[in-house]
């Protein structure tokens, strides 16, 4: 018997509080941080900035003129403090530049203070004193992602997020509401990279599950999981086949929001989230380093988890359930084989001629279950599914696919309001007989606009729901350090669910 896995305890994100005061009037600061802008003149300094100067002794726009600082987003200028006031135990400034101070911008220095802050007890910053509409909670969001940190060492984590971050300056009536969206908001990113940074060893489909039903729980969502008997029993083909090499079972996932208030006749969004906890790519294997970053396989299964788990959060208006399909995609004597053919709940046939394939099977049982049993409004799926966009859109950006054009606009507004770039893809009617088999229902392996075909493949699914289909295989994974992205798995998706679902009416020009 192998050697049970313990994950070790993880770093928490920095906790966040508000202040009016300015500074260099709160005590017990480690660091400060000041927003520097470019200004035609030169550079400017933020709010407190020249009482800082002042009670340091330190001329900081002559500091920043020595680093020839420029004021471009995430600059950050470091300023050691050697001696300082005895009110004080400040022992280090920071100026963060902040550019042409948008939204975007001030998430970004938000990752750029936690990056430069990591192992202090506290900073107190006037960014947020700033701020444009939406700015603060977008430093807060960014703030939480750039401190973000996963280990499983016997010595503890080699980093820390700060312990704690003061918004100073700040003195709005909507500030507590704004900090504490931000918080559901960054917190539902921090558990969707943190759900993807576990390794298979660990994350098994029924290891995903427990997780579900314990963040669910304490959301107070109603959870219900689906072992292998019960899929068998209810027609999941597609799940079987794909969990069916793996001596860990497969297990479809299901969460239920419910708003106060709910009536019956209140509308229902249902989101699908591909789990895959590993995907060798079956029997058409890939090549060893393809199989580098397969554990975070089920980030849309991941995504679905956390954005369900801060709907209430967020204020979510409408009924929300979340399905999420989780199988490991392994290889045996009872994996699924190229030829092979599935049928999925409610009937529908594939043949699977890629057994590489495999996301778009499983979206396809929860999808035909959702309609057939949901009667949503709506329908999202969300995945990591083909390297093709990845080819298509590069690193960055996700792609998205759309049978409603309302549904398509939210979307859109969403990716940009929450700093999750998606742009809309093209279902193409002309590549319908690629996904055509000549002995099924339809072909899980088109070949060519893979993507496109994918999302096709899946529409015959959707019915004649709204339904929006979400292709985040290029934003998946980050190389580097990069804004609030850090290094590994992104954990993109649950800023842009929430973003559109905790709007005052995500189905306007809907239901």
């Amino acid at each position: 018997m192998p050697i049970t896995a313990h994950l070790p305890t993880q770093v928490s994100p920095p906790q966040f509080a508000l202040s009016p005061a300015l500074p260099h009037q709160i005590g017990g600061a480690e660091v400060w941080a000041f927003p520097v802008l470019p200004d035609q003149e030169g550079l400017l300094l933020g709010p407190g900035a020249d009482e800082a100067s002042e009670a340091l002794g330190i001329d900081l726009l002559a500091a920043l003129d020595a680093a020839r600082a420029t004021g471009r987003t995430g600059e950050v200028t470091s300023i050691p403090v050697t001696s300082s006031d005895a009110n004080h135990e400040v022992s280090l400034v920071l100026l963060v530049g902040v550019g042409e101070g948008t939204v975007t911008d001030f998430r970004r220095a938000g990752a750029a203070v936690a990056r430069a802050t990591k192992d202090r007890a506290s900073v107190v910053t006037s960014l947020a004193a700033i701020a444009p509409d939406e700015g603060l909670g977008a430093l807060v969001v960014g703030a939480m992602l750039g401190s973000f940190a996963f280990h499983w060492r016997s010595t503890g984590p080699r980093e820390r997020p700060v312990a704690r971050i003061v918004l100073a300056g700040v003195s709005d009536d909507g500030a507590d509401d704004a900090l504490a969206r931000a918080i559901a908001l960054g917190g539902a990113g921090w558990r969707s990279r943190a759900l993807a940074m576990v390794p298979a060893n660990l994350k098994t489909p029924s290891w995903l599950a427990e997780q579900a039903v314990e963040v669910g729980e304490a959301a107070g969502l109603e959870v219900t999981v689906w072992d292998e008997e019960r899929l068998r029993a209810e027609g999941f083909g597609g799940i079987l086949a794909v969990g069916g090499g793996s001596a860990h079972r497969p297990r479809l996932i299901r969460m239920d929001y419910t708003p106060r208030g709910a009536t019956k006749r209140m509308p229902t969004v249902v989101l699908v989230g591909k789990g895959i906890t590993f995907d060798t790519g079956g029997l058409d294997i890939k090549p060893s380093e393809g199989m580098l970053t397969m554990k975070r396989d089920m980030s849309g299964g991941g995504a679905v988890i956390a954005a369900m788990a801060a709907l209430r959060d967020v204020d979510c208006p409408v009924r929300v359930i979340g399905l999420v399909p989780a199988a490991e995609n392994a290889i045996s004597g009872s994996a699924m084989r190229p030829g092979d053919v599935v049928t999925h709940f409610g009937g529908r046939t594939s043949e699977v001629n890629n057994t590489d394939a495999e996301g778009r099977l499983v979206l396809a049982d929860a999808m035909a279950y959702a309609v057939a049993e949901l009667s949503p409004t709506v329908l999202v799926d969300i995945a990591t599914l083909t390297g093709a966009m990845k080819v298509t859109l590069g690193q960055w950006t996700g792609g998205f696919f759309a049978n409603d054009e309302v549904l398509a606009g939210h979307v859109e507004s969403a990716a940009a309001a929450s700093g999750e770039n998606v742009w809309r893809m093209p279902l193409v009617t002309d590549y319908e007989d690629r996904v055509t088999s000549k002995i099924a229902d339809g072909d899980n392996a088109a070949g060519g606009a893979g993507a496109i075909t994918a999302a096709l493949f899946l529409q015959h699914f959707a019915g004649d729901v709204p339904w929006a289909h979400i292709d985040f295989a290029s934003a998946a994974e980050s190389p580097a350090e990069r804004h609030e992205w850090t290094a590994g798995p992104s954990g993109f998706g649950p800023r842009l669910l929430l973003t559109w679902l905790g709007s005052d009416d995500p189905l306007e020009g809907i239901a």
